[in-house]
């Protein structure tokens, strides 16, 4: 057996590891005490909304899938629908059921909060885990079984497919329900009728901590789900073509990823929290272990694995292709600390549109746009200067290619301090409802502050991953359409679709913004009926209907979810089979280049308001019930409608064009188009 062949039956055994590892942590959470009867139950209405939400979504998004994989099946063959089902249902499950044990986690992290900020952590963190080792796990084992049952990279693009459909359904149904929750509980019951936010008064507020885990956990799980396996597909099928069907280039990416699932795996243990310590250096500290580790192993398996192969007719300098791949982890340390730049609140950014509020609403919103749009500046220069150096660097596109696969090998311990994010959120939420001493809060609530900056960093990574990935994936079709093909500026085809494809991140989130203000807009209409109807409740002497306001976000959520889901797979091919494959590569790349400013903007922008308005919530600049305050709070309610729907979304939007795109190519190019 040669050194490729050992290599790729590596990659499911790494995967499977992953998996196991996950399940093991599954019993660990569950073990751990959930506290009083009151605790159980606030936690068990959450589960019950959450699993009730996604069953819905799936099963709207599983018409879908039957659908495609027929066509698929008649246009592209059995092995392409086969694939994209593996692709679907292995993505679902990672954010099905991560979201399953993060509702899990979330009690028994109230619970453990009487313990302290350690004890607290330790299960908020290993909960979040779960997701992560489910995400990398699964899609490393999908993209390897399938190759080696088929060996058909053309099949394994299928995968990526399913994998994307999953993703903007999730992505964009979970953001429009966790934040017209939000929105429609923070608008009357903070500001109409002044009660805390998780007040047990308010009829919305099992709906918001819903809200949380459908968008914040199996939205993203399934986001990077996608990003993860249509990156490593990207690089596999480029390096096949540009090697001359080289099986170590194949096999190369799929390495990578085996070594920095152990190595994440590995980097878990080191996240332990010290007195006096940051909570976020705790963090961030099984971050650096495992890029440390996967950098160490990732240079003797490049010059075994590498050596001898030519791309593109030239021999490839191992040592240099390694580099490469070091480009990917030098973004993602670049990614994680500008974007907790801009949005933590100890930072300038966040600090100007706290003291912008003090001017009014309006000036809150104009320096919160502000901040956002400033926010792309370095993160472009960044990946504009990862994808310079790693093409020189990796012998071509294949270096882009190897530094994105670089870069998404981190996905299981960055999805993990995610998934950690909801977590604390709702043990606050559950401490507040429970009426739990104030001793808990003061341990949920710098947890749960923590946990608004890594959603930011992940969102930050997820787009930023989400631009390499397409920009491989548009290599990949470009090599798939042939060498003939030139993408000319001068070529008025290629411009018409550069700008059809610009235009679709902005019809995208437009769409998606008025989808959260419709549905949140329904939500603060049954909180005011219930305030009004319901005798007692804001004495405490009558319960609020939970279930009723839950029912009315999940219907309206997969409802709107399903307009702009289809923008991306319908544009390309209406392009692609009407205009040809020049308007098709220009409609790719002009998606990819705005997708990537507004994604970063509005994720940015939106966290920038959320921490600003607690930052004065912590007793700045007036404090809460200040006229200061209640102008953070409109920036806030803007903010989340970008930094949770909109701006995430548009991730798996730009993939699924691509993914529609390359699917496509093998027609344009028999139908000379």
């Amino acid at each position: 057996m040669d050194i490729s062949t050992l290599i790729l039956w590596a990659a499911p055994i790494a995967a499977v590891i992953a998996i196991v590892y996950g399940i093991l942590l599954i019993f660990w959470v569950m073990r751990q005490p959930q506290g009083t009867e009151d605790m159980k139950r606030i936690s068990m209405a959450i589960q019950e909304g959450a699993k009730a939400y996604l069953n819905r979504q799936y099963t709207t998004v599983a018409i879908v899938a039957v659908v495609l994989f027929v066509v698929l099946v008649v246009g592209l063959g059995i092995k392409t629908g086969i694939s994209f089902l593996v692709g679907a249902i292995a993505s679902a499950a990672a954010g099905y059921i991560g979201m399953n044990v993060a509702v899990r986690a979330n009690v028994r992290t109230t619970e453990a909060a009487k313990g302290g900020i350690n004890a607290a952590l330790n299960i908020a963190f290993r909960g979040g885990t779960v997701t992560g080792l489910l995400v990398v796990g699964l899609a490393l084992l999908g993209v390897s079984v399938i190759y080696l049952i088929f060996k058909d990279l053309g099949a394994l693009v299928g995968l990526g497919f399913g994998g994307s459909l999953v993703s903007v359904f999730a992505r964009l149904g979970g953001g429009i329900y966790t934040k017209a929750a939000d929105i429609g509980a923070d608008l009357v019951g903070k500001i109409e009728a002044g009660i805390p936010e998780d007040d047990p008064r308010n009829p919305a507020v099992i709906a918001d901590n819903v809200g949380d885990n459908v968008g914040d956990c199996a939205g993203m799980a399934a986001d990077l789900f996608e990003t993860y396996a249509v990156t490593v597909i990207a690089a596999m099928l480029l390096g096949f073509l540009a090697s001359g069907h080289s099986l170590k280039a194949v096999v190369y990416p799929l390495a990578l990823g085996a070594i920095a699932i152990i190595a994440s795996i590995i980097g878990t243990f080191f996240v332990r929290w010290r007195e006096g310590q940051a909570i976020m250096t705790a963090l961030y500290k099984g971050i650096i272990v495992s890029a440390i580790l996967a950098a160490v192993a990732f240079y003797p398996l490049t010059t075994a694995l590498m050596s001898g192969v030519r791309m593109n007719g030239t021999l490839l300098n191992t040592t240099s292709l390694y580099f490469a791949a070091l480009i990917g982890l030098v973004i993602t340390f670049a990614m994680v600390a500008i974007t907790e730049y801009f949005t933590a609140s100890r930072f300038r950014p966040v600090i100007k549109i706290a003291e912008a509020a003090q001017s009014g609403h309006a000036t809150n919103i104009i320096e919160g746009l502000a901040v956002g749009m400033q926010s792309t500046v370095i993160p472009v220069i960044v990946i504009a200067a990862g994808i310079g150096v790693s093409y020189f660097l990796g012998g071509g596109l294949y270096g882009v290619a190897i530094a994105a696969v670089s870069m998404l090998s981190m996905t299981g311990i960055i999805v993990a301090i995610d998934s950690y994010g909801p977590i604390t959120d709702n043990a606050g939420g559950i401490a507040e409802m429970a009426g739990l001493p104030e001793s808990i809060r003061e341990v949920t609530d710098p947890l749960d502050a923590v946990g608004n900056t890594t959603k930011a960093v992940t969102k930050g990574y997820a787009i930023a991953s989400a631009a390499l990935a397409a920009l491989v994936l548009f290599a990949s079709y470009s090599q798939e359409i042939g060498r003939a093909m030139r993408f000319e500026l001068s070529d008025p085809l290629t411009l018409i679709g550069l700008f059809l494809g610009a235009m679709l991140p902005y019809i995208f989130t437009s769409l998606a913004m008025e989808s959260v203000g419709r549905t949140a807009g329904k939500v603060v209409e049954e909180v005011r009926r219930q305030f009004r109807e319901i005798k007692g409740i804001m004495e405490g002497t009558a319960k609020p209907d939970y279930a009723r306001a839950v029912d009315i976000v999940a219907k309206a959520a997969i409802r709107e979810m399903i307009t702009p889901s289809l923008i991306p797979l319908v544009a390309p091919l209406i392009v692609g089979f009407i205009l040809g494959p020049k308007a098709l590569g220009g409609l790719v790349v002009g998606a990819i280049v705005t997708g990537f400013f507004v994604a970063i903007s509005m994720t940015s922008g939106g966290a920038a308001w959320d921490n600003a308005k607690k930052y004065i919530e912590e007793g700045r600049l007036g404090g809460k019930g200040s006229p200061t305050h209640a102008a953070a709070v409109t920036g806030d309610t803007v903010g989340d409608a970008y930094k949770d729907t909109a701006g995430p979304a548009i991730n798996p939007m730009i993939k699924v064009v691509n993914i529609v795109a390359l699917l496509i190519a093998p027609f344009l190019r028999t139908l000379k188009l």
